[in-house]
């Protein structure tokens, strides 16, 4: 494994194809000193982890505003995700992350980057999995590059939701169509030049394809992309520190007992490029 050694900060790759490990201290990481070098790692490897680095929220925030604009969301810029409701009231909707998926999907520019801390732990399960969308693509062989290439895919909202609750209530899905739909690229041609590939539990349908040709392309895609090469599983321990940038992953979390009181805390940087 390729390893990078500098004063209070080293680099090691986590597997071939996705994910590496960062060694440094909070305030090397808030100092912002190797911001450029870990955005740089950020897009080549999708996956930057810190373990048991254990930033508390201000320092999680600064060290996020390093790396670019962050997203005016949640209290102070940190939003909690966990199942309870007492917590975030709007946890039921968290459970489509369950699912493999990109964030930010229904919109024009999807956020660059999650930044994502463990604060508490389930027993069980609650493991996050990372796919590296550039890398399933690259694979692919070139006649089917051809094809994808051409193609535009519908997402939804709605769509998302049915994976957790297959028979809302009319009401509910009136309040899942109000996000409307979103026509994207099957695959993204980066302004670097890099191409990956747009899929998830948002996706509705292939557009200019039967349901039934539609339903086996993205089912066969996602199979693709979600194979153990493409694949880090971060095992969490507490304080861990992960960013993955979210224009060339999916990611998911894996079950875990709802009512663990499973806590994480995220920052996110705002998105830089459109889907084109």
């Amino acid at each position: 494994m390729l390893t990078k050694e500098k004063t209070k900060f080293t680099v090691s790759d986590l597997t071939p194809r996705i994910g590496s490990e960062i060694k440094a201290d909070a305030e090397t990481l808030v100092s912002g000193t190797y911001a450029a070098e870990i955005r740089a790692l950020l897009e080549v490897r999708g996956v930057v982890a810190f373990r048991e680095i254990r930033l508390t929220d201000r320092q999680q925030v600064a060290f996020t505003k390093t790396l670019g604009s962050i997203v005016d969301e949640g209290e102070n810029n940190i939003y909690k995700i966990t199942m309870d409701t007492t917590e975030n009231p709007r946890a039921e909707y968290l459970k489509g992350a369950f699912y493999w998926h990109i964030d930010g999907t229904m919109l024009k520019v999807p956020m660059f980057a999650s930044v994502l801390s463990s604060w508490r732990l389930s027993p069980t399960g609650g493991q996050t999995e990372f796919c590296n969308t550039y890398a399933a693509y690259e694979d692919l062989p070139e006649s089917e590059k051809k094809t994808l290439k051409k193609l535009k895919v519908v997402h939804s909202f709605e769509v998302a939701q049915r994976y957790v609750n297959p028979e809302p209530t009319y009401a509910v899905l009136q309040e899942w169509q109000k996000k409307g739909t979103n026509t994207l690229p099957l695959v993204w041609k980066h302004r670097s030049g890099r191409k990956s590939l747009v899929l998830g539990c948002t996706a509705a349908y292939v557009v200019g394809m039967s349901p039934e040709e539609s339903s086996a392309l993205l089912c066969r895609l996602r199979d693709y992309a979600t194979q153990p090469q493409f694949v880090y599983r971060h095992e969490w321990k507490l304080g861990d520190m992960v960013i993955w940038d979210n224009t060339g992953t999916m990611h998911r979390a894996l079950p875990y007992a709802l009512d663990s009181g499973r806590m994480m805390h995220r920052s996110i940087l705002q998105g830089e490029e459109s889907f084109a």
